[in-house]
């Protein structure tokens, strides 16, 4: 409104200028006066101009961004030390890029614990908050996330979506085409067959692992489950929703006698890991694993992205929706390089491995090859 007001006065001064001046000078007097008058109008306008000018730039900053306070509300599917590790990570370079930029990114968490009611509880209060983006935490929320904005249009940004494209979140990694996109922690399945078959040449009957309900597993299974059988190799599936579940598939593989155990990055699993390590272990069965953080909770490898650095790389394209302008239906999808091995060195020695030899079968098939003890939380390890 203010805006209005002061392009009205410059109007008006325009047009009292133009009048002045059409009058024609009749005596030297009249003359003077015209051009004096005519010259205070130019004044007034030129004043008014600028003064609109500056509201503009005032207002166009604002809508830059600067001083503005946006709010994120995060959804975490289920407290794991991986998705936990990318929440902190979101967090703490959120901040950083608030004060980088002079803006405030405030934040809402809470965690549904892989419940669905009450996933849909907490959508449904960051949408009554009014957010100005949403972030969901692994594939459920993010698909929960998808459907409660198809009306409103409310940014959406993923975070360890193993599969965008199969579960239908995005159209294309390039352009996913609508309000959502984000980070994938998409696993080359065919790179952790290699290392089993690279610590064990003589394995002949692995073990899958998994909650059949995760639609993070689906790709990777039938992905394992295609390799194993171009190899000529005997696979057994054990599947469970729960620790206790998974607790019972486990010892059911111990029965099976098989020669190793894969499981992608199933966030099932990976609750259970803490329960099950040391049967799997004591029963000299590696568990080769989708992520970093099994190893951390006794599995005998991790293979995949770096979790950290992916919370670091949401938080990125968060501030980018919301500070810069970006668009999400233009923002491609960010994947990562799966080159990474994890080996935790203390469930490598109970497996009577020796781990410089791990390090050297692992070195030709990884970027890089580490080791980790186990504890509950990468906390843990500080």
């Amino acid at each position: 409104m203010r805006k209005t007001k002061k392009m009205t006065a410059v109007i008006l001064a325009a047009a009292m200028t133009m009048s002045l001046a059409a009058c024609g000078g009749k005596s030297g007097s009249e003359t003077t006066a015209a051009e004096t008058t005519a010259a205070e109008a130019a004044e007034t306008a030129e004043s008014a101009a600028e003064d609109a000018s500056g509201e503009a730039e005032t207002e166009a900053q604002a809508d830059a961004g600067e001083g503005a306070v946006y709010k994120v509300g995060i959804c975490n599917y289920v407290d794991d030390a991986s998705l936990n590790q990318i929440v902190d990570n979101i967090q703490t370079r959120l901040e950083e890029l608030g004060q980088e930029k002079g803006v405030t990114f405030e934040v809402s968490y809470d965690n549904c614990n892989a419940d669905a009611n009450v996933m849909s509880q907490i959508i449904a209060n960051f949408i009554a908050d009014d957010v100005d983006l949403m972030v969901g935490v692994a594939t459920p929320v993010a698909m929960a996330m998808q459907t409660a904005t198809e009306d409103n249009q409310i940014p959406v940004v993923f975070a360890a979506v193993s599969d965008p494209l199969s579960v239908g979140l995005v159209e294309s990694l390039d352009a996913p085409g609508s309000n959502i996109t984000g980070t994938s922690d998409f696993l080359d399945t065919n790179a952790v067959m290699n290392l089993i078959f690279a610590a064990d040449p003589d394995a002949d009957k692995i073990g899958l692992l998994y909650d059949i309900g995760q639609d993070s597993s689906t790709t990777p299974i039938a992905a394992a489950k295609e390799y194993l059988d171009g190899k000529g190799i005997e696979y057994v599936e054990r599947t469970g929703t729960t620790v206790d579940e998974v607790t019972l598939a486990a010892q059911a593989l111990i029965a099976d006698e098989v020669d190793a155990i894969f499981t992608p990055s199933d966030n099932t699993i990976m609750t259970a890991e803490l329960s099950i390590y040391e049967m799997l272990s004591e029963a000299g069965i590696p568990h080769y694993t989708g992520a970093d953080s099994f190893a951390l909770n006794g599995a005998f490898l991790g293979y995949g992205v770096d979790y950290a650095n992916l919370g670091v790389e949401t938080a990125n394209m968060i501030s980018g929706i919301l500070a810069d302008g970006d668009d999400p239906a233009a923002t491609p999808v960010k994947t990562f390089d799966n080159g990474t091995a994890t080996v935790n060195s203390e469930v490598c020695e109970t497996l009577g491995l020796n781990y410089d030899e791990i390090e050297a079968a692992f070195a030709p098939f990884c970027t890089k090859v580490q080791s980790i003890v186990t504890a509950e939380s990468f906390d843990d390890l500080n």
